[in-house]
């Protein structure tokens, strides 16, 4: 007889039944509950595994459990593969997997005509199809018949394949999700061998449950290869990639090992204080993780306990941290201005998301910019630093330990909701190779020492360690007396003290790298970006450039200070045109401290990125308008 569970394995499948493509774009898309962000995952890693480049972008709501079969409870997961160099999740869908009628409707904007939808006759039923304000089934009215459509009864085939099992009718539905990752895995080549070993580690002390879902995805995979609406599978081939040891990474956990890396290589123990906030709370998990290794992490009862909590541990030598998200920095400033006063070292990370108040908690944004650089009551500058991908979220927070370590200055490093939750192949360095990292260290055989004395070169202050000898003093909020830190109300000595926290800010420019240029070097339109939107903007600005358009790309990651050479490479460009997730905030800095250039803007505040469409279309709008 034959195994019903056995299957074909990609390498034994005929060559002229698969069809290689060069990327290719998928969306999984449900209710909150169907398991989609788990479903992307594993199609991305065992992506990853087969060599090709990968970028992720999850979307998923604020609710814990939105209403079943609601519009703004769909959870989705989108993936981009590639045997060429990935720099986004992509703008149109290749294949859309909706689970029920709502997550068609809200996605299949984003899927081009003659594409494919993969979708699950068993949730069209009458009532869903109300919640998700369809009038008529689309699978009955034509509406869908310039897509390719494969309708499956997922949700029965599903049960059927487990109902020997003895399972509840809710636990068999939440396998269903494996049938379509099976189907995917058919349709795209993919070996099975990751999730399940994937499946045996997670539910390790639920062996029916492994059983369960290993059948599930056998019976998907097994279903798309008898399946007459499929002729062919497809295959996406490794990419070229540096050679080394990758992973595929999110940017909450890449930022989480930049601060272990940072610990490790300046020889200071690290602390976490911070209060749980979406979606900056995997920083939180991911390094209490990690407490063998003297990690100390509090979870604080609020923001300002965490900051303060952080505050306390610099002042007692160690690498200082605390990760919040906007609403969470706003709450943050009275303590981030202690900071900034007693010139203690801390490094702030704020992972943006949707504002104002709580505003959209799920969704990403870049608006809080002008609160990371001006969000301080008086003259308070500190270090400002932007993350541009997922895995560079490492070196950045590595960066901002090293210039707050060295500097004695707070720094904040921004992120946000793309980044954070979005996932790419990263190349694990050797971390002996980081750039050294060197506190400015008092001495204990200093003699006549003043806390507020400063390094001629940095302007930091040192870094005396409560309980060494002869190194005594008190440090706190109110103005300090140059060198001696004595508290002072001497008009003269405010000003000069409020002078030299800003220039030892400005001096952090000495060491930051130069800001580069993408694509055209000179030319007629500089596009400028920072933080998260830097994929988009690559990928819009080398299709033009690669077409024979004059334009480049400069991105920044050093916001406070910026690279000392920004002023001449704005000077090569004829039109310069600053693209962010907000009404323009880095636009406005950027006019204010270059008064002779004409910034021109571009925004979109949505809770989404830009697609690379949209930016094609503007530049070319500006390009062709000369």
């Amino acid at each position: 007889m034959e195994n019903p569970n056995a299957v074909v394995s990609p390498d034994e499948r005929p060559q002229e039944k698969v069809k290689p493509l060069n990327h290719v774009i998928i969306r999984f898309v449900g209710d909150s509950g169907d398991g989609m962000q788990l479903t992307g995952t594993q199609f991305s890693d065992t992506s990853a595994l087969l060599g090709n480049d990968v970028s992720t972008f999850p979307n998923y709501p604020a609710e814990i459990r939105a209403p079943q079969g609601s519009v703004y409870g769909v959870s989705g997961f989108q993936v981009h593969i590639g045997q060429t160099e990935i720099h986004t999740p992509g703008d149109e869908v290749d294949v859309l997997v909706a689970m029920n009628p709502a997550a068609l409707k809200t996605n299949l904007s984003s899927v081009s005509k003659g594409k494919t939808l993969i979708i699950d006759t068993d949730a069209f039923v009458k009532k869903n199809l109300a919640k998700a304000g369809y009038t008529s089934n689309p699978l009955e009215d034509d509406s869908l018949e310039s897509y390719r459509v494969i309708a499956a009864p997922i949700t029965q085939l599903t049960k059927e394949s487990i109902l020997d099992l003895g399972l509840d009718n809710k636990s068999m539905n939440r396998s269903k999700n494996m049938f379509a990752l099976g189907m995917v895995y058919w349709m795209f080549s993919r070996p099975m061998e990751h999730t399940l070993n994937f499946l045996k580690k997670k539910f390790a002390k639920k062996p029916l449950i492994v059983e369960a879902n290993t059948r599930v995805i056998k019976a998907g995979y097994n279903y798309a290869e008898t399946l007459e609406l499929l002729p062919n599978a497809f295959t996406v081939l490794p990419a070229k990639m540096e050679p080394g040891t990758y992973r595929i990474i999110m940017g909450n956990t890449a930022t989480a090992w930049g601060f272990l890396a940072a610990m490790n290589n300046s020889g200071r123990e690290l602390f976490l204080g911070s209060y749980p906030i979406t979606p900056a709370s995997d920083i939180l998990h991911e390094l209490s993780k990690h407490t063998h290794m003297g990690i100390k992490v509090f979870q604080a009862e609020d923001e300002i306990a965490g900051i303060s909590s952080a505050i306390g541990a610099s002042f007692a030598g160690d690498l200082a941290i605390t990760t919040t998200s906007g609403p969470g920095l706003a709450l943050k400033t009275e303590a981030a201005g202690l900071a900034v006063m007693t010139e203690l070292p801390i490094v702030i990370v704020n992972v943006q998301r949707g504002g104002p108040s709580t505003g959209l908690p799920t969704k990403t944004e870049q608006s809080d910019l002008l609160q990371a650089l001006y969000g301080r009551n008086g003259d308070s500058p500190l270090v400002v630093l932007a993350a541009s991908t997922p895995s560079n979220t490492f070196n950045f927070a590595y960066m901002a330990s090293k210039i707050a370590l060295e500097h004695m200055t707070p720094v904040i490093l921004l992120t946000d909701g793309y980044l954070a939750n979005g996932s790419e192949p990263w190349k694990i360095p050797d971390i002996s190779k980081l750039p050294a990292i060197d506190p400015h260290f008092a001495k204990l055989h200093d003699k006549n020492w003043e806390p507020y004395k400063r390094d001629k070169e940095t302007l930091a202050r040192e870094w005396a360690i409560p309980g060494m000898k002869g190194l005594e003093h008190r440090i706190g909020g109110l103005e300090k007396q140059d060198v001696t830190g004595n508290v002072s109300y001497d008009p003269q000595n405010h000003e000069l003290m409020t002078r030299l926290r800003r220039e030892k800010v400005e001096r952090v420019a000495d060491i930051i790298p130069p800001l580069t240029v993408d694509g055209a070097q000179e030319g007629d339109l500089l596009v400028v970006g920072w933080g998260g939107t830097y994929g988009s903007l690559f990928s819009s600005v080398k299709y033009l450039h690669e077409t024979g358009y004059s334009i480049g790309l400069a991105h920044f990651n050093y916001i406070n200070p910026m690279p000392k050479n920004t002023a001449e490479v704005f000077g090569k460009f004829k039109k310069i045109i600053v693209a962010e997730l907000n009404t323009g905030q880095f636009h406005l800095v950027l006019q204010a401290k270059f008064p002779e250039h004409k910034f021109l803007k571009f925004n979109k505040i949505q809770g989404l990125p830009f697609t690379v469409l949209e930016l094609t279309e503007k530049f070319k709008q500006l390009l062709t308008n000369q």
